[in-house]
């Protein structure tokens, strides 16, 4: 379990980055694997999240996830749709107290949020592509609906680092036609390969959207193998499939 040094001082919201330990799950799913679209056993995951839920102090049905598909869609949780038991979108935002929002990651970058001044939490999936395409830039669209002067607290947890993010030159240069300034998040490698700042790219969408308190959670997920899954890696070890850690906040009540 790994905690934003930020988030953990403000009282009134309980949040966790949680590793893949002390679940129930098995083989390349131990332990904690809380993806309900992975070849685990269903039960077991569903244990997974319940244990989850009663680490955030709340039960199973106070857990809201999502549907990820790496778009830039946000759904704002409201009276009115929080019986839904879908929610088809990269990022969660909510001003319900007793709620658990929820994302799931195994390389792509979790970031919870928190809106000091309007008391509203959120969570993003990010990923190369739902970064790429204006989830970042959609999530803070929407707590800037709640009126001026917002005070958003980011907390970017566990994703892969730079120096096990390899990417190609077509990719490199998707980046770079978006803006030439993107070149800061690559390194080139000596076999004409790059190596790709997910991590830097997501922190500086936040700061040029106006989020100024940011912290990071440091650490490497495709190297870090007793505490997190990785697609990336879940890939170089010709594994079937992997596990997904969860990433969590509420409101307290």
């Amino acid at each position: 379990m790994f905690f934003s040094k930020d988030l953990k001082k403000i009282k009134n919201i309980n949040h966790c980055f949680f590793s893949r330990k002390n679940g129930l799950s098995t083989g390349i799913y131990s332990s904690l694997n809380c993806g309900k679209g992975s070849g685990d056993n269903k039960q077991n995951v569903i244990k997974n999240l319940e244990i989850v839920s009663y680490k955030m102090n709340t039960k199973l049905n106070k857990l809201i996830l999502m549907n990820q598909t790496h778009s830039n869609k946000v759904i704002v949780v409201s009276k009115d749709n929080i019986k839904n038991k879908i929610f088809n979108s990269d990022a969660l935002i909510t001003n319900i107290k007793g709620i658990v929002l929820g994302v799931l990651t195994a390389d792509c970058v979790p970031i919870i949020l928190y809106d000091k001044r309007y008391k509203t939490i959120g969570c993003i999936h990010a990923g190369w592509k739902g970064a790429y395409n204006g989830i970042i830039e959609n999530t803070i669209s929407q707590f800037k609906k709640l009126g001026k002067k917002n005070n958003i607290y980011a907390s970017i947890g566990p994703c892969i680092g730079q120096g096990s993010y390899e990417v190609g030159e077509e990719f490199y240069e998707k980046f770079i036609d978006e803006i030439i300034d993107n070149h800061q998040f690559f390194k080139k490698t000596v076999n004409n390969k790059f190596l790709f700042n997910i991590k830097g790219y997501v922190t500086h969408k936040l700061e040029s959207n106006g989020v100024k308190n940011i912290d990071i959670i440091e650490r490497d997920t495709f190297k870090d193998v007793n505490n997190f899954y990785s697609y990336r890696r879940s890939q170089k070890l010709k594994e079937a499939d992997y596990g997904r850690c969860i990433s969590t906040i509420c409101l307290k009540t």
